[in-house]
């Protein structure tokens, strides 16, 4: 696909929604090179065509979005970004999807559609570029889908030092990725991890209760004055950027601010990992998965300056390399390991020997 543009296709129920994504794609610099009414059609197109991407609506009647991304993935893997309401319900059956192998998804904004999606245009060709490049050669599992939750070093006292803060940077692909990672670090390494991905507010929480379900630990979405111990694990909701405001007792203090984005986003990990150097004196952990952009990248040179550890996701298991990237042209990565050896990177980087 380099160098020549990405070629799509569009799946949707409406007629409306097809011709006017189309046109988004189109004038972004997408070449739309057919599309799709339902999720059998889909896979019937998607096998023949061979496109670097799909935009793939969730609900569609008979074959609905989750079922064409699992035959697609099955039979032919191919990158596929989400179309997904801006709802409960919506979210629940969007992570499903990313567990069936799609790379991402975007929000259907509600009321005026047309004047809504409009505004989002240059959003949403950004996000169907990124999920071209994603890297979905192995099928569902390429991204990371939870196959496991068993914990890595999972023993009565995996030697951590007390007190460790973990900061975890995560876009395109990462949903999965964070979900794998949580779920095996020990509950006795007692950690405390902060989660940035980037996300809309609508999803932030369901990924928490995902995240929740998934790990020993106890996973919420952020509200502003939370205190974090631990064993706790915050999510940064969407929508808002989230500072680490102070520590005492073993805990910290979590301040949430509307602030303006940073690269576009909010939450930034950055925003995060600079208020994290500043508050936390005991072993700090940044860690730089799968997405687009530079997030994170700044956030990890300050852990780094500051004598933390900076753990990044490697190229082969990213989805998008973008941010990982990024933060190794920094100069500031200690460990770059796939994303089933990240686990195991972070503990070692909060033992006591790593931290005389």
């Amino acid at each position: 696909m380099s160098g020549s543009p990405a070629q799509a296709v569009v799946v949707d129920d409406s007629h409306f929604m097809r011709t006017m994504l189309s046109d988004i794609l189109e004038k972004g610099g997408v070449e739309v090179v057919d599309t799709a009414a339902d999720g059998a059609e889909a896979v019937a197109t998607v096998r023949e065509i061979r496109p670097d991407v799909v935009t793939m609506d969730l609900q569609m009647p008979d074959v609905g979005g989750l079922e064409a991304v699992e035959r697609i993935m099955n039979d032919c893997p191919t990158p596929i970004l989400m179309l997904s309401a801006h709802t409960a319900d919506g979210a629940d059956v969007t992570f499903e999807a990313l567990e069936a192998g799609a790379v991402d998804f975007f929000t259907k904004p509600g009321g005026e559609v047309s004047t809504q999606m409009s505004g989002q245009a240059d959003q949403l060709v950004r996000k169907v570029n990124a999920v071209a490049s994603a890297d979905v050669s192995g099928g569902r599992n390429s991204t990371g889908s939870p196959t496991s939750t068993t914990a890595v070093g999972r023993s009565d006292d995996p030697g951590c030092q007390e007190g460790a803060t973990v900061v975890i940077a995560s876009s395109t692909g990462g949903p999965t990725v964070v979900e794998r990672i949580v779920a095996s670090l020990p509950r006795a390494a007692d950690l405390r991890v902060i989660i940035v991905q980037h996300m809309p507010d609508a999803f932030t929480g369901r990924f928490a209760d995902r995240l929740d379900a998934a790990t020993e630990y106890d996973v919420q979405e952020a509200t502003d004055g939370d205190r974090i111990g631990g064993g706790d694990v915050l999510v940064a909701p969407g929508g808002k950027h989230l500072r680490i405001a102070g520590a005492g007792g073993g805990r910290l203090r979590i301040k949430l601010t509307e602030d303006p984005p940073e690269h576009g986003v909010r939450p930034a990990a950055d925003v995060t990992m600079r208020s994290a150097v500043d508050a936390v004196d005991e072993p700090l952990v940044g860690v730089v998965l799968t997405g687009m952009g530079a997030d994170g990248a700044a956030g990890v040179e300050a852990i780094n300056e500051a004598g933390g550890h900076v753990v990044v996701q490697d190229e082969a298991s990213s989805a998008v390399f973008g941010m990982p990237k990024r933060a190794i042209e920094r100069g500031c990565v200690d460990d770059i390991l796939p994303a089933d050896e990240v686990p195991e990177g972070i503990l070692e980087a909060t033992r006591p020997e790593a931290n005389p």
